[in-house]
């Protein structure tokens, strides 16, 4: 059986078969010229293998198969504000003589700390610390931030400011640091820790947080016997500050000391809780330290102690005072010959007004005689003695 088409209508794609082919062959002879001719030209030119930003700094697209080396420069305010204070932050050694068998002297470091250069004058270098960091001290050394060591004079120190001066030949010192101000400090302000945390192996650690307290009161036991000796009125921020920062600076946003760092508290459950003695507090006596070698303070002459301390009973029964009575210090002895013994004090009175400022405590009285009275000036002291209220005035000597 034979097939007839000749009944049907031709097939319409049959004619335009052979017409792609044409069009196929001239795009494959093109393909060829460009991989051949056109291709490598470019590869040897700069329009493939790199590209320029419009910074200068170029990139390679072909990643690790011809890289270019990409610097970032980032700078800040803080970068900035650490270059230029970190010459001036030192580390502190204490060093401390012992005697062996023979009685031979060999210096050991008993401790490290911080210090800050706060003046550069007559061809000497001024540097703040804090007294616990040379307390005992036979010694002291300090480290410059290029690790250059140079031995330091003790000018003076003193316990209630942790506060001591030092001074160095300036040789190799380049820069002072810029006093601040604490008077217009704003909790929440931004700050910036400088000193050696841990000792000189991490000279010059820099933490940075914000002013978190402007006028706190830190209790202060100097004899570690449970009793408050004495209220330090300090900064607080959240810088890290460890041991070894003692004595280092806190600085503001402007490159200026505000604050010698001196303490933490160091309790499990607390975390960023780091203390500084404000410059404006810290200035006077610096200047004290440098010129006399120490702080000069009001004296009466008594060894006192807080009638908190006593239990309730003795005051009406051993004191006799009368229920009006909340508080005050008891005079424990007299020194012979002092302003309170000229005055009449003694032992067993209980002082509770100086200049009708009501004393609470012993704190309260040494807070009005160092930060209110001078040497030289006349107190009157209200006491009481076997339940009579007493006056009597007497004129401040000075602590020696």
């Amino acid at each position: 059986m034979g097939y007839y088409n000749s009944h049907y209508p031709p097939n319409p794609n049959q004619k335009r078969r052979g017409r792609w082919v044409i069009p196929l062959l001239l795009g494959v002879i093109i393909g060829i010229l460009l991989v051949t001719v056109v291709v490598p030209d470019i590869m040897k030119s700069d329009l493939v293998n790199n590209r320029s930003d419009n910074t200068g700094r170029t990139a390679s697209l072909y990643g690790e198969g011809n890289p270019s080396p990409l610097t970032v420069d980032i700078s800040t305010q803080i970068t900035d504000i650490v270059a230029e204070v970190s010459p001036t932050v030192v580390g502190v050694t204490n060093i401390q003589r012992e005697y062996d068998f023979w009685q031979q002297q060999e210096g050991s470091e008993a401790g490290t700390g911080s210090g800050v250069v706060y003046k550069i004058e007559d061809g000497y270098a001024y540097v703040v610390t804090n007294y616990h960091v040379i307390e005992g001290a036979d010694e002291v050394e300090v480290v410059l931030y290029d690790d250059t060591h140079i031995e330091a004079e003790l000018l003076g120190g003193d316990l209630f400011s942790d506060l001591a001066v030092l001074r160095m030949n300036a040789d190799s010192v380049e820069k002072s640091i810029e006093m601040g101000s604490t008077d217009n400090l704003k909790v929440g302000e931004p700050v910036i820790a400088i000193g050696n945390p841990l000792g000189h192996m991490f000279s010059g650690s820099v933490t940075q947080g914000i002013i978190s307290g402007t006028q706190r009161t830190i209790p202060q036991d100097f004899n570690y016997d449970g009793r408050a000796d004495w209220q330090a009125e300090v900064i607080q921020t959240d810088a890290a500050i460890n041991p070894g920062n003692s004595g280092g600076a806190l600085i503001n946003m402007h490159g200026q000391l505000i604050g010698i760092n001196s303490m933490k508290i160091n309790q499990e459950a607390v975390e960023g809780i780091g203390f500084s003695i404000p410059i404006d507090t810290a200035r006077p006596l610096m200047k004290e330290l440098e010129e006399d070698g120490v702080v000069t303070r009001p004296f009466i002459g008594v060894e006192i102690y807080s009638l908190d301390e006593v239990p309730q009973a003795e005051w009406r029964s051993t004191l006799g005072l009368p229920r009006s009575v909340e508080g005050g210090v008891y005079v424990w002895s007299v020194e012979p010959l002092s302003p309170a013994d000229k005055a009449g004090l003694a032992r067993l009175d209980v002082i509770t007004h100086l200049d009708d400022q009501e004393v609470m405590n012993m704190i309260d009285l040494r807070k009005i005689l160092y930060q209110e009275k001078d040497v030289g000036d006349e107190v009157q002291i209200t006491y009481y003695r076997d339940g009579e209220r007493l006056e009597t005035t007497l004129t401040l000597g000075v602590q020696r």
